[in-house]
């Protein structure tokens, strides 16, 4: 079994490497799209928006209520989409760390 020491470094490796996947996390871009790609949203795996882009044909007032729909829409595939890549990192992350059988970090 290992002794404290070890425990603590390990302990240690694992926050350093949580740390990093999260910053990793800002640097991925997922797009996100509804109504066939007439409005799409750029965002990162975190969970930022970085980019609304809005088909000029859907600027009419009397497309209003389906704008808003699509927008909402592309907002939930992009998030979904940021979620997907979040937890691959992770996986990633916890993969790479040299963890006793049947320890789970709290992801």
């Amino acid at each position: 079994m290992p002794d404290f020491d070890e425990i603590m470094k390990l302990a240690q490796n694992a926050q350093n490497e949580l740390q990093k996947a999260q910053d990793n996390l800002d640097s991925i871009e997922v797009e996100g799209s509804s109504g066939g790609g007439m409005v799409s949203v750029r965002a990162t795996a975190k969970g930022r928006i970085l980019s609304v882009a809005i088909d000029d044909s859907l600027l009419q007032p009397s497309e209003k209520g389906m704008l808003e729909d699509l927008i909402a829409a592309a907002f939930n595939d992009a998030k979904a989409k940021a979620d997907t890549a979040a937890a691959g990192e992770m996986q990633k992350m916890q993969s790479s760390l040299p963890l006793p059988p049947g320890f789970k970090l709290p992801f």
